[in-house]
């Protein structure tokens, strides 16, 4: 089975890519985030007729995750359950599904803004729920992972220069301890290869050249449970889907699985 996690920029803008890239790719799973539409412009028959069934966390604004499958999608739960609200209303943030034998999280993290901005804060209590959400699937015994864009680098050589994020979001101390929650939860971190250079970068910049000149980010992450992660058979970054005309400021994560 092939999953992967994919934070496409706006389903809509993207969809032709999208498209070819769901066919020449084999995918069997994808985890989808930032689509920026609403479920009811959220292109799913366009997707079946490529073969896969969707289903959609979105209410139009910048972020909205996604499930989309070809090996079935079951026990869909739609959102993070106990999930905080931000100005009042939970985000659509989460999505999950059984597919094919693999229970699946699609998670698009808040980005935090600034340190001192009550975003932050919220991203701190939305991983909280999440690691509590997650734990009884972690510790279970079916391969379990959560995929997406955690809007956080997990060390240092996740970034291309430590000293230009100093001081900001995706990379603090209590950022990444949240991280850590969920490894304490029984979830393990499945590193990608990178298919040029030497670390697997998953996002990089618009401006100022930043892929080019690979200045990127390592944010868009795996965390799957140990049946999951014994089960890997290869995982990488497909950085060649981050170029050319109109693509997306992320590339997907693609995973392998023995299953």
């Amino acid at each position: 089975m092939r999953i992967a996690t994919y934070n496409v920029n706006s389903i809509t803008a993207r969809l032709p890519r999208l498209l070819a890239w769901l066919e020449s790719s084999g995918t069997d799973v994808l985890c989808v985030q930032e689509t920026k539409c609403s479920a009811e412009q959220f292109p799913a028959a366009e997707l079946r007729e490529l073969g896969y069934e969707s289903v959609v966390n979105a209410t139009g604004r910048w972020n909205g995750v996604a499930l989309l499958s070809r090996v079935g999608l079951e026990d869909v739960v739609v959102g993070l359950p106990g999930g905080p609200d931000y100005e009042g209303v939970q985000e659509p943030r989460a999505i999950s599904a059984t597919c094919g034998g693999v229970r699946v999280w699609s998670v698009y993290v808040p980005n935090g803004r600034e340190v001192e901005h009550d975003h932050y804060g919220y991203k701190l209590n939305w991983f909280g729920a999440l690691a509590t959400a997650i734990a009884e699937d972690a510790a279970g015994t079916r391969p379990f992972a959560v995929l997406g864009d955690f809007n956080v680098a997990p060390t240092d050589e996740d970034v291309y220069d430590p000293a230009v994020f100093e001081g900001l979001t995706h990379v603090t101390p209590a950022e990444r301890a949240a991280l850590e929650a969920l490894r304490t939860a029984g979830l393990a971190d499945v590193m990608p290869r990178a298919l040029k250079y030497d670390r697997p970068y998953t996002f990089w910049d618009y401006r100022q050249l930043a892929f080019p000149k690979n200045r990127g980010m390592r944010i868009d992450l795996v965390y799957g449970n140990e049946p999951f992660a014994k089960a890997v058979k290869d995982a990488y970054v497909d950085r060649e889907e981050r170029k050319g005309k109109g693509a997306s400021d992320h590339a997907p994560v693609v995973v392998d699985l023995d299953v």
